[in-house]
């Protein structure tokens, strides 16, 4: 493959949760901006139509990504009733969780830790996963596509197609630096310690830059698709993967019993 691994201030199990949480809270603002909310539910209404299946369990949810929007589109937009939609994470956003199992009927948020790489065998429903394959190396991934071909589980993976090259990474990092400074003011909820470690103490900018520049690096290309899924694929289980262009370009890997 011709990804390159490096480390993500997010994977990394020392990491301040409180930091993590503020840099998922940037990343549901740069889903608003790409749109993926739109896109994605293109691609799950389909899948609900062609599975007649409407629960969905979002894996590595963060502080709720794209998938809450994604929700309000297949209801609103595709007119899909009955949508449910369980957000999950390793590392809980327990602060998001609260408030979405206050307030949301048809949406919960699992408050206990969920390894999308050792899924519970209770764990029903579509899967999805958008933004997040790429933190999987490719044996962990490659267990995942595995795992939901055995149990017969439909899938849907989105990411937004980065492309950094490597010998510009030093060039994109404090572009993004620079970027976190603007869109800082469009989080919600948008809390004084976000503000304080953002612009006086900038330690947030500083790993969501080198977070999102190597991330680019790190995604799965479409080559990088096939080789994971090399093997796979039979009369029971069927893959698609594809590239969506637009505002910007993403790829996603769909997969489904037949």
């Amino acid at each position: 493959m011709k990804r390159i691994h490096l480390f993500e201030f997010e994977d990394l199990k020392w990491f301040p949760n409180w930091i993590r949480i503020c840099m998922t809270r940037l990343i549901m603002v740069m889903h608003k901006k790409f749109k993926t909310s739109q896109d994605m539910a293109k691609l799950l209404s389909d899948l609900i139509e062609q599975t007649k299946i409407t629960k969905i369990v979002d894996l590595c949810s963060g502080s709720g990504g794209a998938m809450l929007d994604v929700v309000s589109q297949l209801k609103y937009v595709h007119k899909i009733k009955n949508v449910e939609l369980i957000l999950s994470d390793l590392y809980p956003n327990l602060d998001a969780a609260k408030k979405i199992n206050q307030t949301n009927n048809s949406v919960s948020y699992r408050t206990t830790p969920l390894d999308a790489t050792n899924l519970d065998d209770n764990i029903e429903g579509i899967l999805t996963m958008i933004g997040s394959f790429h933190h999987m190396k490719p044996e962990l991934a490659k267990r995942i596509l595995v795992e939901v071909q055995k149990r017969k589980q439909p899938i849907c993976i989105m990411e937004i197609n980065k492309k950094f090259p490597i010998v510009l990474w030093w060039f994109f990092i404090p572009l993004s630096m620079i970027l976190c400074l603007f869109i800082t003011p469009l989080v919600k909820p948008l809390t004084l310690k976000q503000v304080i470690f953002t612009y006086l103490i900038p330690i947030i900018p500083i790993c969501f830059a080198w977070d999102a520049v190597i991330t680019s690096g790190r995604i799965y290309r479409m080559e990088d698709l096939d080789i994971l899924l090399k093997d796979l694929g039979n009369e029971n289980y069927t893959w698609k993967k594809g590239i969506i262009k637009g505002d910007s370009e993403k790829i996603y890997l769909i997969g489904h019993p037949n």
